[in-house]
């Protein structure tokens, strides 16, 4: 992959700032190249003497402009998607090649939903931060959101959440001791990978995996084909008016950030009423520090997770102050934080809050 080493034109000296300010464009360059459906247009293999095409050819699959395609396709060869092999000829490379959506390992969901459904809303983060409301809020009542506009938009939502390889997760289910537990509830855990994980670490638990209809339903099938399906029970839900009875543990994992304090806290006493005595419930977010002194690379990613929730849901990312906080409001306490190894985007930075019944009910 090319390293970022300039911007757009020369109308500055490309200063750090300058060059932050300048960064949107790789993404906008691979949102235009997923939308498009460069990659699958390209071929179905990378790497090839003879697997070029030609710049009409594509264009035609794409149905695109062939001179603004083509200035497309050399840029995305200048960050190592494609590769020019001839004047007007291109090939995907193997870097480009999780751009297809049949690929193995395709991150064209990811691509679409972080750069052109999530991106939408960013564009009005200034007006998010003057009004503290967020997009769908700020948005004028005459221009569509992408989202609205798309379809396959939730169906790209759930391929992205929770439907990473249940080992990716491994580090989670590790984080926390699980012994003494029966059964233990993934509230809102999408394509159950979570679950999965923590039923693979633990041979003596049964699972409840809790989402919507149409979460649940795109499960099923992954559910089906697993050894582990025996031991879990997949159960159709709204956590926002009710949560199902039958676990002794419960998990909410990157859900409460995508709530405000009060709706979050409403979630919360859902879970309390179902959670039994010597119950725990835990929660699987980033846990923010209560300074941010300095530049830190690592912490960057959680700092804009949290304008992201602002933005997209009118949530938060929180520090454990916030966190302790929150729980007592719904009637817990806040037992012990749990950190969580491993160096994937999926795990970094991520903390298990383990909160216990601070008193009946």
């Amino acid at each position: 992959m090319a390293q970022c080493t300039g911007g757009i034109g020369n109308v500055t000296p490309n200063a750090a700032l300058v060059e932050m300010a300048m960064a949107y464009s790789r993404s906008r360059i691979l949102c235009a190249a997923a939308r498009l459906g460069v990659a699958d247009a390209l071929g179905n293999h990378a790497g090839g003497a003879d697997e070029s095409c030609d710049v009409a050819t594509v264009a035609e699959r794409c149905h695109a402009d062939p001179d603004a395609l083509f200035r497309l396709l050399r840029a995305l060869a200048g960050i190592g998607v494609t590769e020019e092999t001839a004047p007007g000829r291109f090939r995907l490379t193997a870097f480009g090649m999780p751009l297809r959506k049949d690929a193995p390992d395709s991150v064209w969901p990811a691509v679409v939903f972080w750069a052109d459904l999530l991106a939408d809303s960013w564009s009005l983060l200034t007006d998010c931060v003057r009004t503290g409301r967020p997009a769908a809020e700020v948005r004028s009542p005459n221009i569509p959101s992408r989202w609205s506009q798309d379809p396959e938009a939730n169906a790209i939502f759930r391929a992205v959440m929770g439907t990473a390889p249940a080992e990716d997760y491994d580090p989670i289910a590790q984080a926390w001791n699980f012994s003494a537990a029966k059964v233990v509830a993934d509230l809102g855990g999408g394509g159950g990978s979570l679950l999965l994980a923590v039923l693979e670490r633990n041979p003596h638990l049964r699972g409840m995996l809790v989402d919507r209809e149409e979460s649940i339903d795109a499960a099923r099938s992954r559910f089906a084909g697993e050894a582990l399906s025996s031991r879990c029970d997949l159960i159709v839900a709204d956590l926002t008016q009710s949560v199902p009875a039958g676990a002794d543990v419960y998990m909410l994992k990157h859900v409460l950030h995508g709530y405000r304090d009060a709706d979050a806290i409403a979630l919360l006493k859902n879970c309390r009423a179902v959670l039994p005595p010597g119950g725990a419930l835990l929660i699987v977010e980033f846990v923010l520090p209560a300074l941010v002194s300095r530049a830190d690379p690592q912490l960057e990613g959680r700092l804009m997770s949290d304008l992201n929730m602002l933005a997209v849901t009118g949530g938060r990312e929180r520090s454990e102050r916030e966190w302790s906080a929150l729980l007592e409001a719904a009637g817990f306490r806040l037992a012990g934080v749990y950190p969580v190894g491993g160096d994937t985007l999926l795990v970094r930075n991520v903390g298990v809050l383990e909160a216990r019944a601070a008193q009946a009910l």
